[in-house]
């Protein structure tokens, strides 16, 4: 059966059905996994032995490694979910399960470890920083073969007795929507042989046959004991080779170890892991070239005689690909197994040279897979390198050309920008599902800012006739929809948008500052107010199913009223469980948006001015252009100076709180409790309102401390969120007309100029 599903779920689907316990605490971006687990395990709904597997979310990771461990030695099946830092707490109890050759299988959305600044997003150092463990480890590529290595994993571990930590991309291959041939319970059955877990459970710790585990070991013995283990290890490839043979006859889905692609007389090579080799395999095949690549999906044990077997013999330079980094070591983890492996294989030396990449979701293009190869044809290709950054420092990057490109022609490509918690990226997610119904394949990759909810996010949205292999960002989309005015000043949202392309905008109006490069790209240019739509059906601030329909009736996907049905389908059914009123007001949105949108006719306006060269550092991060910046721009120690936040007016409220200082009672609560201090009081010397602006407001103090100082509650217009918390709590009512508050919210356009240099005034006060 075909689904369209995340990393995150496609794992987890699989983890649910063959666990009985499964000890969880969040950390992104694995959490997703634990809240499937948890919300299937609410349900009630029942493993592969048709029990109920316990779900517990425990204090901390270490607390969960250390609840999955007891469990374990109880015979139970059990389970984690984690990544980075979480995995690293993990790593004591990893230590004792592998010493103990025990079962287990730990799903890891790798992502970066914090260094000198914190990273949610992804790479492999922290399971690099767990390849002592003892633990095998299994790698996946992508949202198929995560579902998959689940299953692969959980049958290679009961049988080898050695705990397997399967991991994949965080973001990249974690939340991502792609199209997945999902494994039936009769597949699950068949891969899992009773007797093992029966072995499992008879190696339990119970009084019934009591044992002694865990010992304290002196130096006369701890070594032999280490020694003990190695026919496991030994054995381990082999029952993972014979694990992948028996999953194709079940699955129809092959798989191996090591699996070269490209030409068979391939002079060029690039070793990887993980997403990666989605993105190197096309662009060999796109390059046509004597090129090829090595994906390894075993990490350990890694096996030197299979790995070096599936190398042509006409290789004569090869690049290993980490996407992580280890200050200080002679190369990276994998560039040294390689390096090691071909040396105890025995097999003649090729020119062999280690590279970094993809650090914290760092993009990997087929841009700088071509530039890659390219240095490869050099008679000594430069070693110890990065792609993908400007390394003015130590001058350790490689070039490549940005403008190859090796996306098909048949395949849709659209972006959104909308921010966290607007509801875009849900809307994405289904418009990805009704797409995928409809029988074409589909591929859904959200771009999140660390900010999160309030943050840009930025929606890759692919579709097309055939299985989608590209995990990168889109650089030319036919399609380009803003779903938030505010975003037009802080990024440049037509970049991206093709020549002749489509561009929906959320707005009365087309800003005069995108009129240039929308005429300059021949584009299509679609506008609608979705607010106002939303707040006149009753809906709020949520756009996202006024911003879906307009999608559809812009693009031309599919067929619009195919898609129109299933659009109201999926609202009848997503919001069902709250009610008929909410499900008639969504309903009443998609008619009100066809109603609104309309075509706009651009006419050519001078070009802006380009930006500056020598902006700033906190500038260019300001303006979504970090990814330009060389490594000598950055603080060696990840030291940045104070109060920068300040400089950045993300200006998402649609409506102000507006103080209507006769009917304050001065208690201070809004400004206690506004989460963004975007609401301030201050009191001051009363001669100082002679120099304010003419809408400055201020009243005398109640308080007698301050007599003779005004007194001003005063809002940040471009930091306020619009969240409505201060009005919420403010208890004061106007003696005159009691149902106004002394805080209300009114529209913000009408209201910003003047409050931005009210509040320029009153920064200037003294506090």
């Amino acid at each position: 059966m075909q689904a369209l599903l995340d990393g995150n779920e496609a794992v987890a689907r699989v983890a649910y059905a063959l666990n009985e316990v499964i000890a969880i605490y969040p950390i992104t971006p694995a959490s997703s996994m634990g809240e499937w687990a948890d919300a299937w395990a609410a349900e009630k709904r029942p493993n592969l032995w048709g029990t109920v597997p316990s779900v517990i979310e425990m204090q901390s990771e270490a607390g969960a490694a250390g609840a999955v461990h007891g469990a374990l030695q109880t015979g139970s099946l059990a389970t984690t979910f984690t990544a980075s830092q979480g995995l690293l707490l993990m790593i004591p109890n990893m230590y004792k399960i592998a010493g103990e050759l025990t079962p287990t299988v730990f799903h890891v959305a790798a992502r970066t470890i914090a260094t000198h600044a914190l990273s949610i997003f992804g790479d492999h150092s922290d399971v690099m920083a767990a390849r002592a463990t003892g633990w095998a480890m299994l790698c996946s590529a992508s949202v198929q073969e995560a579902h998959d290595f689940a299953l692969i994993a959980q049958a290679a571990t009961l049988e080898s007795r050695v705990p397997f930590l399967h991991f994949f991309d965080g973001f990249r291959t974690s939340h991502e929507i792609a199209n997945v041939t999902l494994l039936e319970d009769d597949q699950l059955r068949a891969m899992i042989d009773p007797e093992l877990v029966f072995d499992h459970r008879s190696r339990a710790l119970t009084p019934d046959h009591p044992v002694l585990r865990g010992t304290a070991q002196n130096p006369d013995v701890f070594f032999q004991a280490r020694e003990r283990a190695n026919p496991f290890y030994r054995d381990c490839v082999e029952v993972v080779v014979e694990t992948m043979e028996r999953f194709a006859t079940k699955a129809g889905r092959t798989y191996a170890p090591y699996e070269y692609t490209g030409a068979p007389d391939a002079e060029r090579a690039i070793v990887a892991m993980g997403s990666a080799c989605e993105t190197i395999d096309e662009t060999v095949d796109a390059l046509g070239e004597k090129v090829g690549l090595v994906k390894v999906r075993l990490y350990r044990p890694f096996d030197p005689k299979r790995f070096a077997a599936c190398l042509p013999p006409t290789v004569r330079a090869i690049a290993v690909l980490d996407r992580t980094k280890e200050p200080g070591s002679v190369g990276e983890p994998l560039y040294l197994d390689v390096v090691t492996a071909l040396r105890e294989a025995g097999r003649e030396m090729p020119v062999i040279v280690g590279g970094r990449f993809g650090l914290s979701s760092k993009e990997l293009t087929p841009a700088m897979v071509k530039g890659v190869f390219d240095e490869l044809k050099a008679e000594r290709p430069r070693n110890h390198f990065s792609v993908g950054i400007r390394d003015d420092v130590t001058h350790n990057s490689i070039d490549y050309d940005p403008d190859f490109a090796i996306e098909r022609e048949d395949v849709v490509r659209a972006l959104f920008y909308g921010l966290g918690s607007d509801g875009t990226v849900g809307a994405n997610k289904n418009s990805c599902k009704i797409i995928g119904d409809a029988g074409r394949y589909a591929q859904g990759y959200f771009v999140y800012d660390s900010k999160k909810s309030g943050a840009m996010t930025v929606s890759h949205l692919r579709f097309g006739p055939r299985p989608i292999r590209a995990p990168y960002l889109i650089e030319h989309a036919a399609f380009v929809a803003c779903h938030h005015p505010s975003l037009v000043g802080r990024v440049d949202v037509l970049e991206h948008l093709a020549d002749g392309g489509t561009f929906l905008f959320n707005g009365s109006e087309i800003p005069e500052s995108l009129h240039a490069g929308l005429a300059a790209k021949r584009a299509r240019v679609f506008a609608i107010d979705a607010s106002r739509v939303a707040r006149d059906c009753g809906m709020g601030n949520r756009i996202n199913t006024i911003m879906q329909v307009a999608f559809f009736a812009c693009s031309k996907v599919m067929p619009f009223e195919e898609a129109l049905d299933a659009i109201c389908n999926a609202a009848r059914k997503s919001y069902a469980h709250k009610g008929a009123a909410v499900v008639e007001k969504n309903l009443k949105a998609i008619d009100a948006t066809l109603a609104n949108l309309h075509e706009v006719t651009i006419t050519a306006a001078a070009a802006p001015l380009p930006p500056e060269a020598g902006l700033d550092l906190l500038a260019m991060l300001l303006a979504n252009r970090g990814d330009e910046l060389p490594v000598s721009a950055m603080p060696c120690d990840g030291t940045f100076p104070t109060s920068t936040a300040r400089y950045e007016k993300r200006n998402l409220a649609q409506a102000l709180p507006v103080w209507e200082a006769a009917a304050c009672i001065q208690c201070g609560k809004c400004a206690m409790v506004c989460p963004h201090a975007a609401i301030r009081i201050k009191a001051y010397d009363e001669a100082l309102i002679g120099n304010a602006p003419a809408t400055f407001k201020s009243l005398r103090p109640m308080h007698k401390d301050w007599s003779g100082l005004a007194y001003t509650i005063q809002v940040a217009p471009e930091d306020c969120t619009g969240c409505t918390i201060c009005v919420d709590v403010c208890p004061a009512r106007s003696k005159t007309h009691p149902e106004q508050q002394a805080l209300v919210m009114q529209p913000q356009a009408p209201l910003l100029d003047a409050e931005r240099a009210n509040w320029e005034f009153f920064l200037g006060l003294p506090e």
